[in-house]
C-alpha cells in the first residue's frame, strides 16, 4: 500500500550539510520525496510537535536540540513508507542501529541522531499536517 510519512532532518544533519546524502538513502530505499522545506522551528512549534513526550525526562532537551539550527521537513511516499523510513533511519540510539542505516552512518549521539520519522500511519498523518498543507504535497 502506498503511504506517506513525515521525515525531519535535524539540526545536527543540516549543520554538517548532510541533506543530500541522507535523502539519497531514502531514495535508494524506494521512498520518494513529495514535499520538502527548510525551516527554523520556533520553541512553541518544537514543544507542540513533541508534546506527546512532554512528561518524559528528555522532553526539554529534545525541544532545545531542535532549535539550534534549521531543519528540513519532508514528506516521503512509497510502499509501506512508515515502516520503510524507520528501517532506513535505524534505531534511535546509533550504537544499536544496523550498519548502513542513517543513524549508524551519520548520528553524533542518541540526542543528535540526524533524523526523525513518524512511528505509525496515524501519527504520520498528524505530523504531515503539522508542517504541510495538502497543496504543498506533490506526488
Amino acid at each position: 500500500m502506498l503511504e506517506r510519512t513525515l521525515s525531519i532532518l535535524k539540526p545536527d544533519a543540516t549543520r554538517r550539510n548532510l541533506t543530500g546524502e541522507i535523502n539519497a538513502c531514502f531514495e535508494k530505499a524506494g521512498l520518494r520525496i513529495v514535499a520538502q522545506k527548510r525551516i527554523r522551528l520556533t520553541k512553541e512549534q518544537a514543544q507542540k510537535f513533541y508534546g506527546v513526550h512532554s512528561e518524559r525526562p528528555f522532553y526539554n532537551d529534545l525541544c532545545e536540540s531542535m532549535l539550534v539550527g534549521p531543519v528540513v521537513v519532508q514528506v516521503l511516499e512509497g510502499k509501506n513508507a512508515v515502516l520503510k523510513n524507520r528501517e532506513v533511519m535505524g534505531a534511535t540510539n546509533p550504537e544499536n542501529a544496523e550498519p548502513g542505516t542513517i543513524r549508524k552512518l551519520f548520528a553524533e549521539s542518541i540526542q543528535e541522531n540526524s533524523v526523525h520519522g513518524s512511528d505509525s500511519l496515524e501519527n504520520a498523518k498528524i505530523e504531515i499536517g503539522f508542517f504541510f498543507s495538502e497543496c504543498e504535497i506533490v506526488g
